[in-house]
């Protein structure tokens, strides 16, 4: 995915926790994200460790703790390299290599978490149609593999 997201990017939160404000999935396309995000391969839905209680985990079935502290949103804890945030918000976090996020941030599809400690971490904004659902399910994928492996994967697109 090299395109630009269409349109302003939606307003997000000044203060804790992290969220998105407008331009958020509607009911319906935030449940086919969670299912799908869910449905990956090799993955386990959980409580949050560092989010809001309305967020889900998205823990990697056989890696429980991380290869590198920047792989996870909760680093010394459970592997937890991408956490959904409710219907309420629609948006993510996840943790990509630095140059990833970076350009993902230049595309208009995520900004830096505004907690960030290793500069890994970032918002991914709720998909508004199922072209961007597809967006948004690849780089959770981009982020699992990062945090199993540490490594920069290579981008599918």
């Amino acid at each position: 995915m090299r395109e630009a997201r269409r349109g302003d990017r939606p307003r997000t939160s000044d203060e804790g926790p992290h969220r998105q404000l407008d331009q958020c999935s509607s009911p319906a396309l935030w449940g086919e994200m969670v299912a799908r995000v869910f449905g990956l391969e090799g993955v386990v839905e959980g409580h949050s460790q560092v989010s809001p209680a309305s967020s889900r985990a998205v823990f990697v079935e056989d890696v429980r703790e991380e290869v590198a502290p920047e792989t996870s949103l909760a680093p010394g804890q459970r592997l937890e390299p991408v956490h959904l945030h409710g219907v309420e918000d629609t948006s993510l976090h996840l943790v990509l290599p630095p140059g990833r996020g970076a350009e993902l941030v230049r595309l208009g599809w995520a900004e830096p978490h505004q907690f960030a400690d290793f500069g890994t971490e970032y918002m991914v904004y709720g998909p508004r149609d199922h072209e961007e659902l597809d967006v948004v399910v690849g780089l959770v994928e981009e982020s699992l593999a990062f945090a199993r492996s540490g490594e920069v994967p290579t981008s599918r697109a």
